[in-house]
């Protein structure tokens, strides 16, 4: 008994050496979610007395079933058990997870939760507007239409919006914002980078939100406070109350605004795409997807 609990001050001890190593070489979510998932993996090791790592393949089915008795969807518990499988693989260990004890826990996991993940809710361009047209041309407000026109065009997810820097504006003789520079992305994390070429919407709401707001370096899009005071950022986390309050007062129905995101404009705008006649190819690259069934569920509300 003594032996496992020495095991797991051992796998914490490892754990903190892991995201140490690792920080940099993955974004920052990434980092999070590894550790956040494999410490409640250790909590369940210590509670059954058994070694987190390595962990032993039966314990890791038995972890899979407890998980599935929770609230935890279906997704979630894919994750943790991606966690288990990366921090193993990390450190030279045999992946368990890869073992049929496992295969067939998560199986009847799939069949008890179901695989399907749910979709957010999109913000087309006939929402995206409706919201738009509820703007004041106060700070909030030129911040606000900068912020729903350059997502919409530019099918950015709210990590990439929130990382845009004022050198990240290429501007034309009549410093106009015409593209931005996407310096990393999701699918590009070794930074290769990417010019995406912005609307005429977008362009104006974006430099009206510059001149508006007096930025000239630093972060783009920036939290605003009594609607006078900016801050120097803005989390991931607060794009999504944005798009819900803007929907709010676009009197958007209530179940709709529930399951809106900070990747609704992402959906939305994908949904536009394949709407006009738009190819499976042409999307991915547009949003940047390297999988055709990402691509496909992103604009599963069109018929695809």
């Amino acid at each position: 008994m003594e032996v496992n609990i020495d095991m797991n001050t051992t796998a914490k001890e490892l754990l903190t050496e892991t995201m140490r190593r690792i920080d940099g070489a993955y974004s920052p979510s990434t980092i999070r979610a590894y550790k956040a998932n494999f410490e409640r993996f250790i909590e369940f090791c210590e509670s059954i007395q058994a070694s987190s790592i390595p962990a032993n393949s039966k314990d890791i089915a038995t972890y899979i079933a407890l998980l599935s008795k929770s609230r935890l969807k279906s997704a979630s518990i894919r994750i943790a058990i991606a966690a288990i499988s990366s921090i193993h693989k990390l450190n030279q260990f045999n992946d368990p997870t890869q073992h049929p004890d496992v295969a067939i826990e998560m199986r009847r996991m799939h069949r008890t939760l179901g695989r399907a993940s749910k979709q957010a809710y999109g913000i087309t361009e006939d929402v995206l507007e409706k919201m738009i047209s509820t703007t004041k041309n106060d700070l909030r407000g030129l911040r606000d239409r900068a912020l729903l026109h350059l997502a919409y065009i530019s099918l950015c997810r709210r990590t990439e919006l929130v990382s845009l820097r004022m050198e990240d504006i290429v501007s034309d003789d009549r410093n106009f914002p015409t593209q931005i520079r996407l310096r990393r992305s999701k699918t590009d994390q070794e930074a290769i980078g990417k010019v995406i070429r912005i609307s005429a919407k977008a362009q104006a709401s974006l430099k009206d939100w510059i001149d508006g707001a007096n930025i000239s370096e630093g972060f783009i899009f920036r939290g605003i406070k009594n609607n006078r005071h900016k801050s120097e950022s803005l989390s991931p986390g607060q794009i999504n109350r944005i798009y819900k309050r803007m929907a709010i007062l676009a009197k958007i129905p209530k179940d709709q605004v529930k399951n809106i995101s900070g990747h609704s404009t992402r959906v939305g705008a994908a949904q536009d795409l394949i709407n006009s006649g738009a190819s499976l190819p042409t999307l991915m690259k547009r949003g940047r997807w390297t999988k055709p069934d990402t691509a496909m569920r992103y604009a599963g509300g069109t018929g695809l």
